[in-house]
């Protein structure tokens, strides 16, 4: 499947579909409002960490609906994620692991594998732990917290981001403001005062937002996903394959949960992503697949099974002609590119 999805460029009135008015434009809504519903996000401040020296943060695998977050408020550090190459995260970095994998933060000169910090102490400041292994300066000071998915499997875009999804606030349009935003919650933490935990939250909410809007912006082909999340009827087909991506899905079927006629879905989906509804389907199925031979050890079997392909066989050879590879592969060289994958949704 070679088509690449592309940016949004209308949105449906739902109140008369079926007409010319079905594609024209609207600005009462950007993609990230539309799409504030879906995303029933809130996040929740854990620890702020200081450390210097040699140190190491292990952090377990949590459960689905939540995903680990850490915002580098200053010096640098590096994640390790099993199946990922090791991330270097500087001043101004904010690292998101959508599906909640275990890792490890750990000091640049730190050896790779440590799991354990010398000398550590915590101690809760009446807003945020706080943890450190030094007594004067930090050489890497690190808010970490976590997102709380209020409903799961419906907040879609988390359910087809990567292992890890890091922005640099040091580049782009909103750098200043996000570098601030990061700052103030540091600060906010760090002082303590009446109201700091609260304060720190609703800013950490509005940083997370802005995070994901980097990364959008960042990854364009991924708007054509963000496109079809926006609009009602679109949302609701994608939902659907995303919540059962192994139902042998029919145009009907989708066009039923859309609440659209077949010729409405197959528009709106032409229009946004760039392809009919079932081609989206089998991108959209095979871009899962890969993300989960990234992020575990599943047999090729059962992976094929739960993205929809009724024999391992027929999912290594659609795995092939979409990436260049065969699952087994993919698995072994990890997050490294692919040598002819285009995007998948």
């Amino acid at each position: 499947m070679a088509a690449r999805l592309k940016p949004m460029t209308a949105r449906i009135d739902l109140a008369k579909e079926g007409s010319p008015a079905d594609m024209t434009a609207t600005d009462s809504h950007d993609a990230l409002s539309g799409l504030a519903p879906l995303l029933r996000v809130r996040p929740e401040l854990e620890s702020l960490c200081r450390f210097g020296a040699q140190w190491a943060s292990p952090h377990e695998a949590i459960d689905a609906g939540w995903a680990p977050f850490h915002l580098v408020a200053s010096g640098s550090c590096v994640l390790e994620l099993a199946g990922t190459a090791p991330v270097l995260l500087e001043a101004g970095d904010v690292a998101v692991l959508p599906h909640g994998g275990a890792h490890t933060v750990r000091g640049v000169s730190t050896p790779a594998g440590t799991h354990a910090t010398a000398n550590l102490l915590a101690r809760h400041n009446a807003a945020i732990l706080v943890k450190s292994n030094l007594e004067g300066a930090a050489e890497t000071e690190l808010v970490c917290g976590r997102l709380r998915f209020e409903q799961a499997h419906e907040n879609l875009i988390f359910a087809t981001l990567p292992a890890i999804v890091v922005v640099r606030t040091r580049q782009g349009a909103d750098a200043a403001r996000l570098r601030q935003l990061m700052m103030t919650i540091r600060d906010e933490l760090d002082a303590a005062r009446p109201g700091a935990g609260a304060i720190a939250a609703d800013l950490a909410s509005a940083l997370l937002v802005m995070i994901l809007r980097a990364h959008f912006d960042r990854e364009p082909a991924g708007e054509g996903l963000l496109g079809l999340l926006t609009l009602r009827q679109t949302a609701r087909a994608v939902g659907a394959m995303l919540e059962t991506p192994d139902r042998a899905w029919t145009l009907d079927e989708l066009a039923h949960h859309a609440g659209a006629s077949r010729a409405t879905l197959v528009r709106c989906f032409q229009k946004t992503a760039g392809m009919a509804p079932l081609a989206f389907l089998a991108e959209l199925r095979l871009g899962l697949a890969r993300r989960k031979l990234l992020a575990g050890t599943e047999s090729l079997a059962a992976i094929a099974a739960e993205v929809g392909y009724q024999s391992e066989s027929a999912f290594s050879r659609a795995f092939q002609r979409r990436y260049g590879m065969r699952p087994g592969e993919v698995r072994r060289c990890g997050e490294r590119p692919l040598p002819s994958a285009d995007q998948e949704p």
